[in-house]
């Protein structure tokens, strides 16, 4: 739609993972050099990690263009299968001929090894690919391992990559999985783009499409990776619709304005539909109370002593040890649960819940810790764990009282003991914080703004003094000892810096409107 209007020849930004537009940061350069020296060395596994939309099947398509002729490819998307539909489908996948009722693993496995050395025979290499390797169950890893096992006196015959989200790494590290775990031979994990990558990879696909000169200015590009936190998936659908944005509105320009209103409207944040939803639930909700608890200038409050009711009672505790169904919860279901927390529009959170909270004030803290870390941060939090079948699953801590945890698992709730929740935890999660305004998630010395007097106003609440006047303010070293101060009374490391973890606990102590896992200590 947009194409014509900014002289390009295509779109540049696409979702789809077409070689052409990558573009090769450093660490991308460095992930395709770890997959070619896997494909090149003697067999076994080579595993390339990453959060959702980093560009790791972009990397793995630009790898099948490097590869020689003499190599045979099967490329597996959807990993869901038991460990005797992964054998059939690989045959598939390389075009081996089986009797179709027997589908034995044993008939498989034969047929496999059969091709496989007539393929190294004929001087030719067999790669096995996965997707989404994260959903694997480890019975289908295992089987895999055993794959490697098919070789000569000399040469594995199969190759295997494995490509998957950073849960996957939690996966390969349980004592289930640890001879597999051995025979990875080369790994590497991508992580977002930096601001400077930010910059040249927008450049980099605009020149793909046909475009020689910049339309994003500099603050434009800063804003885009403030939104995007680099994620090159996240910062194609912004782009996308803030070309189609500008485009309405006859703009020849990316402005941060139009990147904000871009971000909100991926995010769905502010639509019609979405209000009239709410208006709707505050109407039915004044019904169902008696109207007292939502009269006018009480619908805060009132949510706020909902949430406040952390530790139900009343939801039965679970002490069996298959507490956790397999394949319970996925984890776009367990963030819609945290927003549910949060008092926010669960259909919001979507593929990029991070973005979506971004847009309401929001940020996500991700992190590997303990049940104590999080106790220490005192908030809900998503909670990556391993089922019973080995398969990585998602649930949504909301409370925590004594030994029992409170769970949402799949929208409902249930109480489990904390050991028998610390014995399937992997130690990942992430949760949501409630971020300055204008701050970029944190202040620091040298800082001006409304984020500076957001930080002051609740300092000088917890401690006692008279903040500054003004919406201007700098941080300077006075409020840095005041906030240092503080940190020492948190157990906080005394840096200075007001980062996630200073501003989690100056919200809390401050009192803010923010979802806990327990109530705070007085005065703490």
């Amino acid at each position: 739609m947009y194409n014509e209007y900014f002289g390009l020849e295509e779109a540049p930004f696409s979702i789809a993972p077409d070689p052409r537009y990558l573009y090769m940061s450093d660490q991308h350069r460095e992930a395709l050099a770890h997959l070619l020296y896997g494909i090149r060395s003697a067999g076994g596994f080579v595993l390339l990690t990453g959060e959702v939309g980093t560009g790791k099947t972009t990397v793995c398509r630009y790898l099948l263009e490097q590869l020689p002729d003499q190599t045979d490819v099967a490329f597996i998307f959807n990993p869901r299968l038991s460990a005797q539909e992964l054998l059939a489908t690989v045959c598939d996948e390389f075009g081996i001929v089986y009797p179709r009722g027997e589908t034995g693993s044993k008939i498989l496995v034969d047929r496999l090894n059969a091709f496989l050395l007539e393929e190294h025979a004929r001087g030719r290499r067999a790669v096995l690919i996965i997707d989404e390797a994260q959903n694997l169950s480890v019975d289908v890893l295992e089987q895999l391992r055993l794959l490697t096992n098919l070789e000569t006196n000399r040469h594995k015959l199969l190759q295997i990559i494995l490509l998957g989200q950073p849960e996957l790494q939690a996966l390969l590290a349980t004592s289930q999985l640890r001879q597999l775990s051995q025979r990875i031979i080369a790994r590497y994990h991508l992580k977002p783009l930096t601001p400077v990558d930010v910059a040249a990879y927008v450049s980099h696909r605009l020149s793909v499409a046909g475009l020689e000169h910049d339309l994003f200015s500099r603050r434009a590009i800063r804003m885009l990776y403030r939104l995007s936190r680099g994620v090159p998936r996240i910062i194609n659908i912004l782009c996308d619709r803030a070309f189609l944005g500008a485009y309405a509105t006859g703009q020849r320009q990316i402005t941060p304005q139009i990147l904000r209103r871009a971000a909100r409207e991926v995010s769905g944040v502010g639509s019609p539909q979405r209000k009239r939803l709410a208006w709707s639930l505050l109407i039915l909700l004044f019904f169902l109370v008696g109207g007292g608890a939502l009269a006018a200038g009480r619908v805060e409050s009132w949510w706020a002593a909902k949430r406040a009711q952390v530790g139900d009672s009343s939801v039965p505790l679970i002490s069996s040890s298959d507490w956790l169904p397999v394949g319970s919860a996925d984890k776009q279901q367990a963030y819609r649960d945290l927003f549910f927390i949060w008092g926010r529009d669960v259909s919001m959170a979507g593929d990029a819940p991070c973005l979506s909270a971004k847009a309401l004030g929001l940020e996500c803290f991700n992190k590997k810790g303990s049940l104590r870390d999080l106790r220490h941060l005192n908030r809900p939090a998503v909670l990556t764990l391993v089922d019973r079948s080995g398969t990585p699953c998602f649930v949504t801590l909301e409370s925590l009282e004594g030994n029992r945890a409170q769970l949402l698992v799949g929208g409902k709730r249930m109480a489990v003991p904390t050991p028998d929740l610390e014995s399937r935890w992997t130690g990942d999660y992430s949760l949501l914080w409630r971020s300055p305004p204008e701050s970029d998630g944190g202040v620091r010395f040298g800082d001006k703004g409304a984020g500076v007097s957001h930080v002051e106003q609740r300092l000088a609440s917890v401690q006692g003094w008279n903040p500054r006047p003004g919406t201007e303010l700098l941080f300077d070293e006075t409020l840095a000892i005041k906030v240092r101060q503080f940190q020492l009374t948190r157990g906080l490391v005394p840096d200075g810096i007001v980062g996630a973890q200073t501003l989690i606990h100056l919200n809390t102590a401050a009192g803010d409107d923010v979802p806990l896992l327990f109530p705070p200590k007085e005065g703490f």
